[in-house]
């Protein structure tokens, strides 16, 4: 949906300038390494909602409701899809073991290159879509997928073992096994080696990538506005690394969430086709109000955590009784190699 809406420079440029002074000061506040605790991870989590819900309210004063409504639904979806990013954040911290006062560096840098990739990907689809509207048709294509995929738990895009990034680096940096502290890299005998947070970076940067395929396409069946579409993404995404320390240990509690998280990547691609039908087919197609797609969203999370807390999943143990399991570690040397 296009607003139409008249974004001059400046507000571009205050946008950007709140972001790197934001940026500046959370790496300023952690440039110790430390464990992030609960009350920490709570402050910086109400500090970046509460930033994006100013900024929502300045979207209402200065371009109305319709534009309010919008900001206020993308950011909430990509905000809820951005749920999987944290499961995948701990699956690979837990694998490569990365020590807990290092891990609020890691999500820094990936925090930082996601919001440079998720601009460039976001860029490319406002573009594509303002030219080729049918090609709404194959989003909504995708997001149906991605959501059958989620249902079917057949999603390994964050397993390490299989992560695309930290095979690229490989084949460029040698990476060294042990931790040198908050170090990416280190020289020894006039080499340079790249530590394991280095990997974890890496890691993480290629899973976000991954997760675009199905945040672009979300947020674009909200709104084409490159403003809202851009600000909107960058708020959800970086108010992850807090949400995470908020929420680390809790994750698995939320069982249901990935099936709520399903139920509106599927509803959002039904939309998109909707949309695409009344653009590209028959006007008298109707498209679904951003407002319902909203009230979507806050229903289906709210049901998924309420129940979830209500009604906690069963584990098993390894002899198929309800127990709770305690997987073994993969070893961390299949990722990076060892020293000869």
């Amino acid at each position: 949906m296009d607003l139409g809406l008249n974004v001059p420079l400046w507000a571009w440029l205050a946008f950007g300038a709140v972001i790197v002074i934001m940026l500046a000061v959370d790496l300023l506040g952690h440039r110790g390494a430390h464990v992030i605790g609960f009350k920490e991870a709570g402050i910086w989590s109400a500090i970046w909602v509460g930033i994006a819900l100013i900024f929502g309210v300045i979207i209402f004063v200065a371009y109305g409701a319709e534009a309010g409504t919008a900001y206020t639904t993308a950011w909430l979806l990509e905000k809820s899809l951005s749920v999987d990013n944290l499961f995948v954040f701990a699956l690979i911290f837990g694998y490569f073991k990365v020590p807990r006062e290092y891990q609020h560096r890691v999500l820094f840098f990936g925090v930082f290159g996601a919001l440079v990739f998720r601009g460039i990907f976001l860029g490319v689809g406002v573009a594509v879509v303002e030219r080729f509207t049918a090609i709404l048709f194959v989003f909504g294509a995708i997001l149906l997928w991605s959501a059958w995929k989620m249902l079917k738990d057949d999603d390994d895009a964050g397993d390490p073992r299989n992560n695309i990034g930290v095979r690229i680096l490989k084949k460029f940096v040698p990476l060294k096994e042990d931790f040198h502290g908050q170090k990416f890299f280190i020289k020894e005998a006039g080499k340079r080696y790249g530590t394991p947070l280095l990997a974890v970076v890496a890691a993480i940067e290629a899973a976000d990538l991954i997760f675009a395929v199905d945040s672009v396409p979300a947020v674009l069946a909200v709104t084409s506005e490159p403003f809202i579409v851009y600000s909107s993404n960058a708020f959800a995404i970086l108010g992850l690394r807090s949400l995470y320390f908020l929420l680390s240990g809790l994750l698995e509690r939320f069982h249901l969430l990935s099936k709520a998280l399903a139920f509106i990547l599927a509803f959002i691609g039904v939309k998109l086709f909707f949309q695409a039908g009344h653009e590209v087919i028959s006007p008298s197609i109707p498209h679904i109000p951003t407002w319902v797609s909203l009230g979507v969203i806050v229903i289906s999370l709210t049901l998924a955590i309420t129940l979830s807390l209500r009604r906690p999943a069963p584990v098993e143990d390894t002899d198929g009784n309800e127990g709770h399991e305690v997987p073994a570690a993969p070893r961390r040397d299949e990722v990076v190699d060892r020293e000869d």
